[in-house]
């Protein structure tokens, strides 16, 4: 069976509202939601494709463009590689010239919304920011608590408690405080035993690699409506991650890091070659910093993760 080649837009507008449009019920997949786009013809390129199909179906021009995420997926009538491009500028007012009704949507409302199995990755990609916070370790708890609040008063929008030396009560005592002050500003996600989960219910969580081989085969711990996410290190464990059904991982180490100076990096060779096999975004981690954002979006990640480079001083 031929795999489909689809080009497919993120188009960001007015209050970073998103774009969707409404399939027809006769379509594969109709009367869900999708994001507009469509079928790259033999001999053109992505970038010309996305052009053309805007043109068709909404009337825009693009005029600003960047690579979100790549996702292959196998229906049981038809394959397809959706190549996703995130839109923030384009000319002419959207509206839908094939009669097809159309919808902004807050980016924190699109799980609301029924989408065809192969956009759940895309829908995750256009909801997470490009830069992922992890707090350091050895600060003192107050030092703590006022980096994350500088962070979220600066704009950041995913933050990881990590305490890697602070005994649990101690944890979940920090963990109760970042909950308050990343309250409706930003998405927190903690670390920690599963019999943890119902104690936050607002925070997602982000699982070690130990425990990805350990609980992999159950699957998900609780419902889509919670972040899940998960620290890899190769294909392997990028597999069981795709196996518990997690929303996002970080890939590490992709240069030398201070923090893991025995740790073999991947290479942003190996990072592309590992990030296109899987299907669900992706922050690279250790060695990188701001700066790489957009490398890394060339291959194929949502963004950067990272402690020292991303850390405000308090």
């Amino acid at each position: 069976m031929k795999r489909i080649h689809v080009v497919a837009a993120v188009i960001r507008g007015a209050e970073a509202r998103i774009l969707i449009a409404r399939r027809a019920d006769t379509q594969h997949q109709g009367g869900l939601w999708e994001f507009p786009g469509g079928k790259v013809e033999q001999g053109e390129g992505v970038e010309a494709a996305l052009a053309r199909e805007l043109r068709e179906e909404l009337g825009i021009e693009v005029t600003r463009s960047r690579p979100l995420i790549t996702v292959s997926h196998d229906y049981p009538d038809k394959q397809v590689l959706l190549e996703v491009r995130e839109v923030d500028a384009f000319t002419g007012e959207p509206h839908g010239a094939e009669g097809q009704p159309l919808a902004w949507v807050a980016a924190r409302e699109l799980d609301q919304y029924a989408f065809p199995e192969a956009n759940k990755p895309i829908v995750a990609a256009a909801r997470l920011p490009d830069q992922y916070l992890i707090t350091p370790d050895g600060l003192e708890v107050p030092a703590l608590l006022k980096g994350i609040q500088k962070a979220v008063a600066s704009g950041v929008r995913l933050i990881q408690l990590r305490a890697p030396d602070m005994y649990d009560p101690k944890y979940r005592d920090v963990a109760v405080d970042a909950v308050g002050l990343c309250a409706g500003k930003a998405q927190l996600m903690l670390k920690g035993p599963l019999e943890w989960l119902g104690d936050f219910p607002s925070a997602g969580w982000h699982l070690t690699a130990a425990q990805l081989r350990k609980y992999a085969a159950n699957g998900r711990p609780f419902p889509v409506s919670r972040w899940l996410a998960a620290s890899c290190h190769s294909a392997e464990e990028l597999a069981l991650a795709e196996q518990m059904g997690v929303d996002f991982v970080t890939l590490s180490p992709v240069q030398a890091t201070q923090t893991h100076p025995d740790a073999t990096p991947l290479g942003w060779e190996a990072a592309q070659r590992l990030i296109g096999a899987f299907k669900h975004p992706v922050y690279l981690l250790g060695g990188v910093g701001p700066d790489e954002r957009e490398r890394a979006w060339q291959v194929g990640a949502q963004g950067v993760a990272g402690i020292r480079a991303f850390w405000p001083d308090a």
